[in-house]
């Protein structure tokens, strides 16, 4: 029976071909998603780690769950001498070892000024950027700058230029210090320029790149005699494989834990996201869950198609001699090695795609540049799911084919069922609705009790209420299709009934519609599977941009931002003219101390606005309905690290002036001379990461620095800026404007925009899959029509020469299938589009409510082209059966059927 099997798929090449396509594009999707997961976590993993350069292992805090201030304190005092690097390097399997320091350092070349962020040298594999030009200082007060900040003081390897240190950000940061208040700026020191450096990975974007000082010149700038002495809370390691990890361990100081590069990489990504869930992974999850759906459920359909043109074959065996069992068997062992080829296949497209994309830098484009990772699961999972799909979906058709008589097989194919059959159907599908609604209502439920601050099984269970949810919507779509025999035909009769009236073409396409429920149910569910698939993967789309640039905005509310002492109002007009600078808001600024509910102190930048609606200008935050009054203070609801700052609406801040040019809340008394606390109403909003070495920046009226309630100490530019617009895009921006403020000695800028930039690009990179996932789900929706509608032409065969027997022209038939397939498409199109945009909104929901409020769009433009698209394919999908309906002579086409 394998041997006829293998023959029948030789000569039936041409009837397998649509399905086999239709499980190598679903298979080839499948891979693709797993690839594009791939590549994009490696890409997170790569930049949010860039830090830690070629490192094998890392020391790293290691505090309990709730710290108390005196550990806090120990283990964030320690020095570079408190890890033992020499013992560390003489321990066995350690090739090299680099205790991670930083400091803002002022730069200084005759009139020229700028402002950056430094770390320690150290093994060229242990440091986060390259040096490019010339050598990574070792001693003698030696640095390597940045190749723009070179550029812009005018300074090549081998020149000398005059350090200034500003402040200490802490051990390990990649986040610099901008300075808003008086600083003890010291004459500097002549240092020479050893290299020039670059950041290739971002490990410093948000700062603008790093330069590299040698050990004597960091211990300078941090004020201390040794570097020994300088503040160091991590160590970055080159091991081998043997290296002895017990010994070092025996050498960390206490709240300190070693741990390889892997597990380093797991917890940067899980830092990403809430719940230690990848924002990325979370997303391809729900949306993988129903495309997988979906193309599963195009397969079955395309698989149900050709069995069914098969019948009379199956019919031929029976009267053969072939048993049930022998034909029931052979179906399924086609099924198969259908499934394996097609999904094979389909496994390599999806490769091949993936590698190109990667090959020609497609994504680099994007700027974010991705690698081909090729893991089991990519070739596993979409081969097993497309063999155990295909042999599944024929399952039913085998059956129904073996079950009846030779003689009964080989009459005309009608496609009707008995009423205990539809029955059964019926009441199948009803209870699949109920618990699928039921499914998605429970979710839905969990999710909105977390996003509104309620305890839910979202908090600790996350995935599995995801799961319940795709499950939900999975049992609810199933139940839709299973039950379209019954809703479907009745929406194309009302749909017909209006085409009717144009013609008696219409007239005869709606009366076709009415005389076999099933069959139009079963034509109209294939294209209804994949513009539901569009359209869902559509709305999630415009709802994941629209709601993930709202949380972006959120968590870097300012696109840039510089301090300094002595800027000008020249300095203003002159950054306002940098290309990709958009508004520019100058205010005075002040360093104070808050206390929150918690008791939790606060170092805080106070700035002075003319406004709210002067300050909403620059940033992104959404204060509709904040009122700022002279008694009031607007603060964040997060400090920089994220941890939330409580105030009550009426509780009143006293603001205390202090100095922490150090890291140190010690009071300055030249600040506070004269100065009084400050009583001010707290109003929050929810804005974040405006600058990075304060725990948060508030705004005042500019009044209290006019009246001298509080001197102003410095000055900001809170600016927006638009990548687009400077042709070097962030890092443009950034040079641009500190070349602005280059005369400025401590003028310091810094972009939260460059973080912010790095997820916009990841997103669009995940949109850009998204529209190539629904280029391959109108694909698979095209073949299963063309499939339905060539087998309703088939099976009327003897219809269409009853109706070209009494006068029917050919054009009168031919517009007869055009105006069914229309009708077909159209109001299989609208109940997709509908289904789709509300498993595209519940699916947003689920997802992105942890981020921030959802949006939930309508896709016009692309349920639009999709509505367009799928008429326009049935009416090419129509061309063929009709032309041969039409050019069939009547008495031959009765004689056939």
């Amino acid at each position: 029976m394998f041997r006829i099997t293998v023959n029948l798929m030789r000569a039936t090449a041409r009837m397998l071909i649509p399905a086999g396509i239709a499980v190598l594009i679903g298979t080839a999707f499948i891979a693709s998603t797993f690839l594009f997961g791939n590549a994009m976590n490696d890409s997170l993993i790569r930049q949010q780690t860039a830090i830690y350069a070629g490192a094998d292992a890392m020391v790293l805090t290691d505090l309990p769950e709730h710290p108390t201030d005196r550990q806090s304190d120990e283990a964030y005092s320690r020095t570079v001498a408190d890890y033992h690097l020499d013992r560390m390097r003489a321990v066995e399997g350690v090739e090299g070892a680099r205790a991670v320091t930083s400091a803002t350092i002022g730069l200084s070349h005759g009139t020229r000024h700028a402002t950056g962020y430094a770390i320690n040298t150290g093994e060229t594999s242990l440091l986060p950027v390259t040096v490019t030009h010339g050598e990574r200082p070792i001693d003698g007060h030696g640095i390597a700058l940045p190749e723009h900040v070179a550029g812009q003081l005018g300074l090549h390897v081998g020149d000398t230029v005059r350090v200034t240190p500003r402040s200490n950000t802490g051990g390990g940061g990649t986040d610099s210090g901008d300075t808003g208040g008086n600083r003890n700026i010291t004459a500097g020191v002549e240092a020479r320029v050893t290299g020039l450096t670059d950041d290739p990975n971002g490990a410093y974007a948000y700062d603008g790149g790093a330069s590299i000082l040698s050990d004597d010149l960091m211990a300078y700038v941090n004020g201390v005699a040794d570097f020994d002495q300088v503040n160091a809370t991590s160590v970055y390691l080159d091991l081998d494989a043997h290296a002895d990890t017990a010994a070092i361990r025996r050498l960390l100081p206490r709240y300190s834990r070693l741990v390889d590069r892997d597990e380093a990489n797991r917890l940067a990504v899980e830092s990403l996201s809430a719940n230690g869930t990848s924002v990325v992974t979370t997303f391809l999850m729900s949306f993988g869950v129903l495309a997988l759906l979906v193309a599963a459920l195009v397969i079955a359909n395309t698989f149900q198609v050709l069995v069914a043109q098969r019948r009379r074959i199956l019919a031929l065996l029976r009267a053969i001699g072939a048993d049930r069992r022998q034909l029931y068997a052979s179906v399924l062992c086609e099924a198969g090695i259908l499934g394996l080829i097609a999904s094979l296949l389909g496994v390599m497209l999806g490769i091949g795609l993936m590698a190109l994309l990667c090959a020609t830098g497609v994504m680099k484009t994007t700027g974010a540049p991705m690698r081909l990772i090729v893991t089991w699961p990519v070739i596993a999972v979409p081969v097993a799911f497309g063999l155990f799909m295909t042999v599944i979906a024929s399952l039913g058709p085998a059956h129904a084919a073996t079950s009846v008589t030779p003689l009964e097989a080989l009459r005309p194919i009608e496609l009707t069922e008995t009423a205990h059959r539809g029955r059964a159907r019926a009441v199948l599908s009803a209870i699949m609705l109920v618990v699928g609604i039921a499914l998605c209502a429970f979710g839905t439920w969990q999710t909105r009790l977390s996003a509104t601050g309620h305890a839910s099984l979202v908090d600790d269970h996350y995935p599995a209420v995801l799961l319940a949810t795709m499950g939900g919507c999975a049992l609810t779509f199933i139940a839709l299709i299973i039950s379209a025999v019954h809703w479907m035909p009745a929406l194309m009769r009302g749909a017909g009934a209006l085409a009717a009236a144009t013609g008696p073409s219409a007239a005869i396409a709606h009366a076709n519609i009415q005389k076999n429920p099933r069959r139009i149910a079963s034509t109209g569910a294939a294209l209804l599977i994949g513009i539901t698939l569009v359209s869902a993967i559509a709305t999630g789309a415009a709802s994941a941009k629209t709601t993930m640039a709202d949380a972006l905005a959120t968590r870097y509310s300012v696109d840039m931002i510089a301090t300094g002492t002595g800027m000008t109002e020249e300095q203003s007009r002159q950054v306002r003219h940098v290309k990709g600078v958009g508004r520019v808001l100058d205010a005075p600024t002040a360093l104070r101390h808050v206390t929150d509910d918690q008791g939790h102190g606060l170092d805080v930048l106070i700035v002075g606005v003319p406004g709210v609606d002067s300050l909403a200008k620059v940033m992104h935050a959404d204060l509709t309905g904040v009122t700022l009054s002279d008694r009031d203070i607007l603060m964040p609801r997060q400090d920089f690290g994220g941890a939330g700052i409580d105030f009550g609406r009426t509780h009143t801040a006293d603001l205390t002036a202090t100095d922490v040019a150090a890291g140190n809340d010690v009071t300055n008394p030249a600040a506070t001379a004269g100065v009084s606390g400050l009583d001010l109403t707290v109003v929050q909003a929810d804005y974040r990461r405006v600058s990075s070495v304060y725990d948060a920046v508030a705004f005042v009226t500019a009044s209290h620095f006019a009246d001298g309630d509080l001197p102003e100490q410095g000055r900001i530019l809170l600016m927006t800026a638009d990548p687009d617009a400077n042709p070097n895009g962030v890092a443009g921006i950034i040079d641009g404007v500190r070349e602005a403020l280059n005369a400025t000695p401590d003028a310091n800028v810094t972009g939260p925009i460059a973080e912010r930039n790095m997820w916009d690009t990841s997103i669009d990179a995940m949109m850009a899959l998204l529209v190539g996932l629904i280029a391959v789900a109108v694909l698979i929706a095209l073949i299963g029509v063309a499939n339905t509608l060539s087998l309703s032409v088939i099976e009327r065969t003897r219809e269409s020469a009853t109706l070209r027997a009494i006068g029917m022209t050919r054009g009168q038939l031919r517009r007869s299938l055009a105006v069914e397939a229309l009708l077909l498409s159209l109001v299989s199109g609208v109940a997709g589009v509908t289904i789709g945009t509300l498993f595209g909104w519940l699916g947003s929901y689920m997802v992105f409510s942890l981020y921030g409020t959802v949006a939930m769009p309508f896709a016009w433009k692309t349920n639009g082209a999709v509505l367009a698209v799928s008429a326009l394919a049935a009416l090419l999908a129509s061309l063929l059966p009709a032309r041969r309906a039409a050019n069939t002579p009547p008495v031959e086409a009765l004689a056939e059927a």
